[in-house]
């Protein structure tokens, strides 16, 4: 878009100082901060709120999808008490479930966490269907105190719980999250986003990648197999303790979207918070001796430097630092793909401060929506796992690896509804099937089509159940605005059962 047709942002007050590193880039890049004020919550359900005729030929007005994936979080624990949306369950002003806690005897109802940092529980395979318990939604309490007893060397180990009273139970809203609630308020909120697979954080990356989570031999895409507890780990899974120890690097050799968009022509990139070398620096090395780094993304959100299609497309380089994302924005020079992975400081995964994580996202939105391609850009924002924490709603189940328990998810775009909560079944196979649906003409992650097969069980774009991203989009709308709001805002109010 020309600088003249650009539109000014709503502007209020000015940005507060900034505490993380790359929030810091961003506030460097652009200068400023502003709120606004919340719309009223519209529904998919409500007369009048369905997509308009034109929805899904408009989807190529957005020319740029960025998918911002923080950890750790269910859709109760953040959402809960959202007005209008599937929140927690609710009998005559008071919450109507009490999960069972074998250990005290007693059960646990739903409460307000005032916390910054929480501990959440186990959130592996096992754990999940723990929690589901065949439908019940009523494990949480019992695994996180069960856990806590398990010896652990790694944070971001699923198998773990951490010591202290459990906060499983406890939910925020607009107090603790008031930017978060202010884009649901204003833009959209998904309220059946489910993770794509019942497990942690590895396999859902290679889900949001690829539509897969597997077990392979290297190099072997005959071999591969559905696995949800211990895909190949990433050099830096569970080696902390032994940094000179040679590691053997995994193999991915199913068929990623990346493969699809590069045989498309179409540009991705993938944000990584810096710290993290992506890969042997011989690609032809299968082992390689980590050598010292900073903080960054850890390996287990940052998938792709082990696809094989990456290093045949000769796309590491595609594989980026975050610093990247506040210059492509500013410089008007985003790809049409990209995802943005946080490192532990600014992820939400417990103990990581939740306003450390709003902070950091808070600048990524800042930063696209100052930046030339606001009015073409859509923002996928979610967060990649329960965590652990209580979730009410039993997920569907599409195949053998999914879905997993309900998460966070929120659209914000120029063109995304205003106040609009959306209750189709959703996962993050959706954001694939938007993708293909806007650069790639349809064209699935399919091994009977897409010209590079693999044994994979489903193609998860064209699950019946899966709802269509477009819904939550009006493209006869004049573009909106943007809503440039405060990284550190003050705690919003209290909300209601």
């Amino acid at each position: 878009m020309h600088e003249k047709n650009r539109r000014r942002p709503h502007r209020l007050r000015a940005g507060a100082p900034l505490v993380v590193l790359f929030a810091f880039l961003a506030a460097a890049a652009f200068g400023g901060c502003s709120g606004g004020k919340p719309a009223t919550p519209a529904s998919s359900s409500e007369a009048g709120q369905s997509a308009p005729a034109d929805a899904t030929g408009g989807i190529h007005k957005i020319k740029h999808v960025v998918v911002i994936m923080q950890e750790n979080r269910s859709f109760d624990s953040y959402f809960g008490t959202f007005p209008g949306a599937d929140g927690i369950p609710v009998n005559d002003g008071a919450f109507a479930v009490c999960v069972p806690n074998p250990a005290g005897g007693n059960c646990t109802k739903p409460y307000h966490d005032s916390a910054d940092e929480n501990r959440g529980g186990p959130h592996g395979a096992v754990s999940a269907t723990a929690d589901i318990d065949g439908g019940k939604m009523d494990g949480f309490v019992a695994e996180a105190e069960d856990r806590k007893n398990t010896s652990c060397t790694d944070l971001f180990d699923p198998n773990c719980a951490a010591t202290g009273k459990s906060d499983v139970m406890g939910y925020h809203d607009a107090r603790e999250i008031p930017n978060y609630w202010t884009y649901a308020q204003n833009f959209v909120l998904q309220d059946r986003m489910f993770e794509p697979n019942a497990s942690w954080s590895l396999p859902e990356h290679l889900f949001m990648v690829s539509e897969w989570s597997a077990k392979c031999a290297p190099h072997d895409v005959a071999s591969c197999v559905s696995e949800l507890r211990a895909p190949d780990y990433p050099p830096d899974w569970k080696h902390t303790n032994n940094p000179g120890q040679a590691v053997k690097r995994p193999d991915y050799p199913w068929t990623d979207l990346t493969y699809l968009l590069h045989k498309n022509k179409v540009s991705w990139k993938y944000y990584v918070a810096e710290g993290t070398e992506p890969d042997c620096e011989n690609d032809e090395d299968v082992t390689c001796i980590p050598k010292p780094q900073r903080v960054g993304t850890p390996g287990i959100w940052n998938p792709l430097p082990w696809f094989d299609t990456v290093h045949q497309d000769g796309e590491l380089g595609n594989i980026q630092t975050l610093d990247h994302i506040f210059a492509d924005a500013k410089a008007g020079t985003l790809p049409a793909v990209s995802w943005v992975a946080p490192n532990s400081a600014t992820s939400e995964h417990p103990p990581a401060l939740i306003s450390t994580g709003q902070a950091y996202v808070t600048n990524l939105v800042n930063a696209i929506m100052q930046g030339p391609e606001w009015d073409s850009t859509a923002i996928f924002l979610a967060w990649d796992d329960w965590g652990g924490f209580y979730d009410h709603v039993v997920p569907p189940k599409v195949d053998v690896n999914g879905y997993g328990l309900r998460v966070p998810g929120v659209v914000i775009s120029p063109y995304a509804k205003q106040g609009y909560v959306d209750h189709q079944v959703l996962s993050f196979d959706a954001y694939v099937k938007f993708i293909e649906d806007d650069f790639l003409g349809g064209q699935r992650l399919d091994p009977k089509t897409d010209g590079r097969p693999d044994p994979r069980p489903t193609v998860r774009e064209n699950v019946p159940v899966l709802g269509n991203l477009a819904d939550d989009f009006d493209f006869t709308q004049t573009p909106r605005q943007p809503l440039i709001l405060d990284p550190h805002p003050q705690p919003g109010p209290a909300s209601s059962p």
